[in-house]
């Protein structure tokens, strides 16, 4: 190429462009399926430019980014992913922090949305194609192409004008007589290959999207979308800004993105907005939660940090089904009343047979119970991880509560009927991942994380219901800290660790009258 190519396109230095030079078209038979004359291929068009022409050294690179440890816990289906499409010297990392999150699962569709950056189009433009190829080999094209393309803004191959990118010389594709919007299109492309070694078989559907209206393109989307669809939508996020200017930058639509504002994505600058928008339309609708997994640009991943492009990984799911329903919740609030009733007038505690109880309340699991009068808190006891069988927990923890919570006097057998019994069961913790302060910050979900807190030796939780008094993230962790023991600062500090659990609380009040 006559001029270097940016990060947000270049994948591969010279010498492993030289190395794959040197791939013949027998180890890509090796790989491949022979399509028939009557097949029409959708040939790689950014093999060796972004991501290696060589199989073997394609499949280490991505082996390479899908053995990270950056990544977010969260509890429910996957659904969506949010994934770069630069090239794999500069997002590659970062695209594998996703990806990553495929080992295991199984769909029998993905749907790829990238955008357009070289077609001039007022389209979401669906392939023709019956087969997606990459030096990995060949991917089978959904027979639900067919059907989305039927429905607009979605069409077969829409006519546009097509301005070919500088690079395309150098592709090892073919210049067809007529280019169409998929042609040299990378955005789609460099998510197949990460696709192919992290979920295996499947059946893809790639659409490259145009200036579209998102709310009208979801809403089609999701008459195809089923329970055994994966969506990727492909997307860089800000270009060719300082480092510190991108950090900002990206972090504002990050969060616009996590909390599913999609006024405010309207106005962001990430080349992929349309295909997010879309996804975030369709998330609001089947109520997906996202979070982030892993956020940094290519001054982060290549070391140029002079003008540098940003990336992100978010995952979008539907949130774990409730546990317990309303006769379960109602059973242990009442035998967490019933405890604290006995406690605090005999001293005693109620013997209550493991035998004849579901699974459910004999499983591990950790508890706490919240007693609050008149609104203001009055003990809270519980354990984070599980030590016994769930109602044995329910058990301690409302005896615990009601007579050696430290900030209290135990309750008087005069109070028991002022007192709301709260019950929060937990999830096992799991770490959070973050490499800075802001990291952090962007990560944790309010609302929604428990948060475990250790700093050196010390350590401390909140619950989620303490967002509710503590809304601001860093108010949050302030208060923790010194909850902690600490100064209100020093989770800022190099080696603070955070544990993320999740509830599924229910009090009293919420309790319908249980059925004569």
């Amino acid at each position: 190429m006559n001029a270097p190519v940016p990060p947000a396109l270049l994948i591969i230095p010279p010498a492993l462009a030289l190395c794959c030079a040197l791939h013949t078209p027998e180890a890509a038979a090796e790989t491949s399926v022979a399509p028939t004359t009557a097949v029409k291929v959708r040939e790689p068009a950014v093999a060796g430019l972004f991501y290696p022409k060589d199989p073997a050294e394609l499949s280490r690179l991505i082996d390479d980014c899908l053995s990270g440890d950056r990544t977010t816990p969260f509890d429910g289906e996957l659904k969506a992913l949010i994934c770069p499409h630069a090239g794999y010297r500069y997002s590659g990392p970062v695209a594998g922090s996703g990806f990553r999150l495929l080992a295991g699962r199984k769909y029998e569709t993905v749907i790829v949305m990238g955008p357009s950056h070289y077609a001039s189009l007022r389209a979401a433009s669906v392939t023709d194609a019956a087969v997606f190829r990459t030096p990995l080999g060949d991917v089978p094209v959904s027979a639900k192409a067919a059907v989305l393309a039927q429905t607009g803004p979605f069409a077969l191959e829409p006519r546009c004008e097509v301005q070919r990118p500088d690079w395309w010389a150098e592709s090892s594709r073919a210049a067809p007589l007529t280019d169409t919007a998929d042609t040299w299109e990378h955005s789609v492309e460099v998510e197949i290959p990460f696709l192919q070694k992290a979920l295996g078989n499947f059946q893809l559907l790639p659409v490259v999207m145009g200036d579209v209206d998102p709310a009208r393109a979801a809403a089609v989307l999701g008459k195809i979308v089923d329970d055994h669809t994966l969506i990727v939508a492909s997307s860089d996020l800000s270009h060719y800004y300082s480092y510190g200017k991108a950090q900002e930058l990206d972090e504002r639509c990050v969060k616009a993105i996590c909390d599913l504002d999609i006024d405010t994505m309207e106005t962001q600058e990430a080349c992929g907005r349309i295909p997010i928008l879309t996804l975030m339309h369709l998330a609001r609708e089947r109520g997906w939660k996202a979070c982030l997994l892993d956020r940094r640009n290519s001054g982060d991943t290549a070391g140029d940090k002079s003008r540098v492009v940003g990336y992100a990984s978010i995952a979008f799911y539907a949130p774990a089904p409730a546990m317990f329903t309303t006769a379960d919740r109602r059973y242990l609030l009442e035998l967490a009343r019933r405890t604290v009733s006995e406690v605090v007038s005999s001293g005693k505690i109620p013997d209550v047979p493991a035998g004849g109880l579901a699974a459910k309340f004999t499983a591990p699991r950790g508890c706490f119970v919240t007693l609050t009068e008149h609104g203001d808190l009055r003990g809270c006891i519980g354990n984070i991880r599980a030590q016994g069988p769930l109602f044995q927990a329910v058990i301690e923890n409302a005896r615990n509560a009601a007579t050696s919570d430290p900030r209290f006097s135990p309750v008087s057998p005069g109070e028991v009927d002022r007192i709301e019994i709260e019950v929060s069961v937990l999830t096992e913790p799991r770490p959070l991942d973050f490499a800075s302060s802001a990291e952090l910050l962007q990560k944790l979900n309010s609302h929604e994380d428990g948060v475990v807190l250790r700093i050196g030796e010390r350590g401390a939780t909140y619950l989620p219901q303490v967002w509710d008094q503590l809304p601001d993230k860093v108010e949050f962790l302030n208060s923790l800290a010194e909850k902690a023991g600490c100064d209100r600062t020093d989770w800022r500090q190099p080696g603070t660790s955070i544990f993320i659990y999740h509830v599924e609380a229910f009090k009293e009040s919420q309790m319908t009258p249980a059925p004569r």
